[in-house]
């Protein structure tokens, strides 16, 4: 287990002048100015600093402070977000002050409110709700009882700025000003699920249990299990949404029972992706429903009703969308009075789409948040996709960051299994593919920075760049489903 997150060597009371500091500021450059602290190469260090007048511009609307200032010494400070759900990283999510809730269900009472245009921070727990350890074994992974999941951190009731809640019908734009992993827990994981226990995309491909942690560096991560790379990531949470009425969640819950019960037989589909179950119904297992107290028959009612978070859908929920990062803004339907925010299951990084069921470096984490109303919003810019008109779906504005790659390879899958049988314009088949002949092409030729795979008519890209050691965290898989081999494939 690594040592996580920075050392903070120069800390600031922003209360307090510069020479008021503990540690006392300077403004002028010479030889003889003493350190004030000490890093070690290597190290990942925290250093705080005061705008450049020291608080001498303040947040006021008048310009007199910037004309009288004394420039021989050089808080304009924008106001600090209102933290409304806060995380003690040492409890559980069922002992957090504002607990927690792993369900959506209208009736899931709010646990905090917030105005329109009004900055606020919410805090978060990994979505197993701290399960999935920085440790030496993957047994975690394959022994997690998945009823739990996701922990979110809300609901939270929105007002505009006269008191006026949000109302159904309503549209709730929703802009992500700032992200990131909570202070001091800068570690994430990716894994792949048994594939009896929660399986995936390529599960039976890959039916073992496996983990690997990485570790954060600013905007970097790099892991001990995945040695010779270091990338920067673009975190984003992988839910956002807000609660279903009983309307839709009765609709919800009618339409994934039909799947659960009548998929196998009439889904063609199930005959190549092989994830079990189908859909994951309403459930009192490992049921958290924030401050709906356990054992009333309040909390009976609601547990045997409330849906699950797997899925994403009319309320937004697990849209694992990897671009909505900073400067993203989210225009989510309002179902019920206040809309009742919530959100979690924060990633450091995720590609295009969690394909391993766990696929985005997972992470605990904090959005700060802004939120606008927009009156009748669900009418005027969503068309209903069924037969109400609750069947809609959010709109999701991408903000201007993203990391600049020059480079990549492309790998392009078709409708085709593995058997050679052909799929009519199936793209899961196709995505299947793609990704299979990725993972083949770098089990072949390595993944290290410093080692160019692409094809050459000189030589294969094949030596001692290829790294196969230390592998990632993996578990025996015990159950009798067959697995599908690719006879054709390297490894």
């Amino acid at each position: 287990m690594a040592c996580v997150g920075a050392r903070v060597v120069v800390d600031i009371d922003v209360k307090k002048k510069p020479w008021e500091q503990k540690l006392k500021l300077h403004n002028r450059w010479h030889p003889h100015i003493p350190s004030v602290a000490e890093v070690s190469v290597g190290e990942l260090f925290r250093v705080e600093m005061m705008d450049f007048s020291g608080g001498g511009i303040t947040h006021t609307y008048s310009a007199e402070d910037i004309k009288n200032a004394d420039l021989s010494i050089v808080i304009m400070a924008p106001t600090t977000p209102r933290l409304v759900v806060p995380i003690d990283l040492k409890k559980k999510p069922w002992e957090q002050e504002l607990r927690l809730h792993n369900r959506w269900h209208p009736h899931i009472p709010p646990v905090s409110q917030v105005k329109g245009s009004e900055v606020f921070r919410v805090e978060m727990v990994d979505w197993t709700g701290g399960v999935i350890q920085d440790s030496g074994s993957a047994h975690d992974v394959k022994s997690m009882d998945l009823s739990s999941v996701h922990y979110l951190s809300g609901p939270i009731r929105v007002v505009d700025e006269g008191g006026i809640p949000a109302m159904p019908g309503d549209l709730l734009a929703v802009e992500i000003c700032n992200l990131g992993p909570l202070p001091g827990d800068e570690w994430g994981y990716t894994a792949t699920f048994d594939r009896e226990n929660g399986g995936g995309f390529l599960t039976d491909h890959f039916p073992c249990a496996t983990k690997a942690i990485w570790y954060f560096e600013g905007i970097y991560a790099y892991s001990p299990h995945i040695p010779g790379v270091r990338f920067p990531g673009l975190t984003h949470p992988g839910i956002i949404g807000t609660a279903p009425s009983m309307e839709l969640l009765n609709i919800w819950n009618e339409r994934e029972r039909q799947v659960e019960e009548n998929g196998l037989q009439t889904l063609k589909l199930c005959e190549v992706l092989h994830s079990r179950p189908l859909a994951n119904l309403p459930t009192p297992r490992g049921c958290l429903l924030g401050m709906v107290k356990e054992g009333t028959p309040e909390w009976e009612k609601i547990a045997r009703e409330a849906a699950r978070t797997i899925p994403g859908r009319e309320n937004g929920g697990n849209c694992d969308i990897k671009n909505l990062s900073r400067g993203s803004k989210i225009y989510l339907p309002v179902f019920v009075e206040g809309a009742n925010l919530s959100t979690g299951d924060m990633h450091f990084s995720q590609g295009d789409g969690e394909v391993s069921f766990c696929g985005a470096i997972e992470m605990s984490g904090f959005l700060e948040l802004k939120c606008e109303i927009i009156r009748d919003g669900m009418k005027k810019y969503l068309t209903p996709m069924g037969p109400t008109p609750l069947h809609v779906n959010p709109i999701f504005e991408i903000g201007p960051v993203e990391p600049r790659f020059s480079e990549w390879l492309v790998f392009e899958g078709i409708s085709v299994d593995e058997s050679g049988r052909q799929h009519y314009l199936d793209a899961s088949v196709a995505y299947k593919r793609a990704v299979l002949n990725a993972i083949d092409y770098l089990a072949k030729f390595g993944y290290s920075k410093e080692q160019d795979i692409r094809p050459k008519s000189s030589k294969v890209p094949v030596g001692p760049k290829l790294v196969r050691k230390p592998d990632v965290l993996k578990c025996t898989y015990d159950g009798k489903l067959p697995i599908t081999q690719n006879p054709s494939a390297s490894a």
